[in-house]
């Protein structure tokens, strides 16, 4: 595993993302950006193979700046684990059998003298925090998801130990920083059966990112201060932990015929009149709840931009598959509802140019999956949201945006576990049109606003990574 030798300034960063979980890569690849732009490193991208043809990931490291090299590592295999093993334990058993080539890597930048001066690795990677004292440089977790998560991280064992049953059985809810309730309904499904391996995984994590050096958190002081302030305040031994957020996905979006066909609707509609409808890099909903979010998006009579995806009954498996569903997602559609919704809806198929749509003067309201990329790119536009979390740490995001943040309204589930096609109507019309949906609409411009001061010279965002890279440089 040979890293190709060159000259370059005295503090070279090696990442370590997971490649499965696009809305991990993002802000990594964010992150890498802002430190060659602005704190003269270099950056060596460390890649495993994720088992697929790698296509998405590649597509997204073109054009990078040639201070950034991008390392592929050798494929490893996962045959032995059960066919139902659930996707976080995928990407971490991926990660965790592709260290002897992290190691490899890092020994080739030592000896082509061009030596990594710090390993930042991605949650699914904590275990290579012991790479990095190997090699004597400084281990940091760069956690892309909320802050106030890493709160919950810190309880998890002592909760874990005090809980004589399910996490669904307990008597109280978890209250987390911020105003933040957890019900045990919000938790991920990987907390709720607490003899799982998901489970076990999750426990030896939070105890292991304590031994980390520092913590960048992909957030900013200004959304979750009470979070900040607690971990700083009220958990002792819990490393530094940085705001260096919000870091989105930046670059042209809209290059492809697909893109420019969005940009171009939506130039010709009124300002704040349409609502974006999207679940992420990966997500899909069942054939029941696609054609009641269709219906719904129907009756709602608003203007509406969907980003459908084909259905699929297990939500978290469709991040680690959505590539290979070869299915037209408009197929699914029902019966005339292209026809019928033409003069106000725009349907595109798996993807649209998220970036911009959002940052679109016709853009008025966003329908998301919650999860956290999503989250920050609302902010830093000033969008109001419709909160309809699918799995992972998406419950506790919706959490977070209604009670929170108080910028988003929340759907609920029927008794069949089914959002139906009223409530996706009455809740369009409350978020485009009614009070409710000026205050959210207010709210969300402010945080625009405090989102927008972060990288500014004396952000807080732009200071928080500043003092980063000061530590790596003078580490002992």
């Amino acid at each position: 595993m040979e890293a190709t030798q060159r000259s370059q300034p005295p503090h070279n960063i090696a990442l370590l993302p997971p490649p499965s979980f696009l809305g991990h890569l993002i802000p990594f690849i964010e992150l890498a950006k802002k430190l060659v732009f602005h704190h003269n490193c270099t950056i060596t991208l460390i890649l495993p193979d994720d088992g697929s043809s790698m296509k998405p990931q590649k597509s997204l490291l073109q054009g990078l700046p040639t201070s950034i090299y991008t390392v592929f590592l050798p494929p490893v295999s996962t045959n032995d684990l059960p066919e139902n093993a659930r996707a976080e334990l995928l990407v971490s058993v991926r990660l965790t059998r592709s260290f002897p080539a992290v190691r490899d890597t890092l020994t080739s930048l030592k000896q082509s003298g061009t030596p990594a001066a710090a390993l930042v690795v991605d949650l699914f990677a904590i275990d290579a925090i012991d790479i990095a004292k190997q090699f004597g440089i400084p281990a940091y977790l760069f956690h892309v998801i909320a802050t106030y998560e890493l709160s919950l991280s810190v309880l998890l064992p002592n909760l874990d130990e005090s809980c004589t049953s399910e996490y669904s059985d307990m008597a109280e809810p978890i209250t987390l920083p911020g105003s933040i309730v957890l019900t045990p309904e919000d938790l991920p499904e990987s907390l709720k059966q607490r003899n799982s391996e998901v489970h076990k995984w999750a426990l030896d994590w939070c105890n292991k990112f304590l031994e980390a050096d520092g913590v960048m958190v992909n957030s900013f002081l200004e959304l979750e201060i009470e979070a900040f302030k607690d971990l700083e305040q009220r958990c002792p031994g819990v490393p530094p932990v940085y705001p260096v957020g919000p870091l989105i996905r930046t670059g042209t979006e809209a290059e492809s015929d697909r893109g420019a066909e969005c940009v171009k609707w939506l130039n010709d509609q009124p300002p704040k009149s349409v609502l974006f409808v999207s679940f992420g890099s990966g997500g899909t909903l069942s054939v029941k709840q696609f054609n009641e979010l269709a219906s719904g998006l129907e009756m709602s009579g608003h203007r509406f931009l969907w980003v459908v995806r084909s259905p699929q009954e297990n939500a978290a498996d469709a991040y680690l598959n959505s590539q290979s569903i070869a299915k037209d997602p408009l197929d699914s559609l029902p019966e005339g509802f292209l026809e019928r919704t033409k003069e106000r809806g725009l349907v595109v198929a798996s993807w649209a140019p998220q970036i911009q749509v959002l940052s679109h003067r016709a853009t008025g309201g966003f329908l998301t999956h919650c999860g956290w990329n999503s989250i920050l790119e609302s902010t830093v536009f000033g969008v109001p949201l419709i909160a309809w979390p699918l799995c992972f740490e998406h419950k506790m995001n919706a959490v977070f945006l209604t009670d929170g943040l108080k910028g988003a309204i929340r759907v609920k589930e029927n008794e069949n576990g089914v959002v139906g096609r009223e409530q996706i109507s009455e809740l369009v019309r409350r978020l485009m049109e009614g009070e409710e949906g000026n205050q959210i609409r207010n709210r969300m411009s402010d945080v625009k606003i405090a989102a927008g001061k972060c990288f500014e010279r004396e952000g807080s965002s732009s200071k928080a990574l500043a003092h980063v890279v000061e530590q790596w440089i003078n580490w002992k």
